[in-house]
Order: C-alpha cells, then structure tokens, then sequence
C-alpha cells in the first residue's frame, strides 16, 4: 500500500482470497500437503513493483510464486476461493500468487497429526522482530 498498489481485499474490507494448488510441499517426516496461495489482483503495469517490493522480505511472504494463469496452479475456478473471500479483477489485472500463511493448514489436513495449533488467515504471529530484520 505503501508504494502505491491497491491491496484488494484491504480495499474491499475482506479477508484476502486463497486457493489450494496442484504444488506439493516439501515433505518433513510425517508433514506433507500442497501448497495454499494468496490472490492480490495486481495492474500489469505495477507487477515489476510488486514483486521488488515483495522479493526485499524472503523470510516472510516474499516474491510472488506465480502470476497469471490460475489453471497453470491448478485454480480451476478464480471467483471461488477454497479460503477466504473472491477479490474484484478489474480489467487491466492480473491474479499475482503469493505463498500462503495457510499451506500448514493443507498439510495437517493432509497429514492428519492428533494434535495442531495454527493461526487464523489475516492474524499472524506477533513478533518482537523488526520488519527490517526480515529484508535481504
């Protein structure tokens, strides 16, 4: 927002739009699942911004893990999303796909583990660790 990209589902006072991919994560022991993206429609001509803004904080977030073609991710339908809230593509965007906070969701439904605590989308873990210290 603050260089100037509309964040949708800010704008739209909804909870950001995820999907569940046909991307597998990497298994840990018993842990595995596929990946669950976030959805921010994004103006083609601000895409490059986008992902230099995102790519500066890997260890959050970061860059985009796709962008374009929801099917190519296995998204067979962009207006339903499997969490979430659909966001409004305006003409002239296009769906950017962020890895998602809620992928470990997938992988305990996939894995099945007698005992999990997780967080709620839109409500992650407070830290005491300056945003600066997630860059680069």
């Amino acid at each position: 927002m603050a260089n100037g990209i509309d964040v949708r589902n800010i704008s739209e006072n909804h909870n950001v739009p995820m999907y569940l991919t046909n991307i597998d994560t990497k298994p840990a022991g018993i842990f595995s699942g596929k990946m669950v993206v976030s959805m921010r429609p994004i103006p083609y001509e601000q895409i490059v911004k986008a992902v230099t803004v995102t790519a500066k904080v890997p260890k959050v977030h970061g860059a985009p893990i796709h962008i374009g073609n929801p099917e190519a991710i296995g998204i067979k339908n962009i207006n339903k999303p499997d969490f979430g809230e659909p966001s409004t593509i305006k003409e002239g965007e296009v769906p950017v796909f962020w890895c998602c906070g809620v992928t470990p969701q997938s992988v305990v439904m996939n894995s099945k583990p007698d005992f999990c605590i997780t967080h709620a989308p839109g409500h992650m873990l407070i830290t005491d660790i300056p945003e600066a210290q997630l860059q680069n």
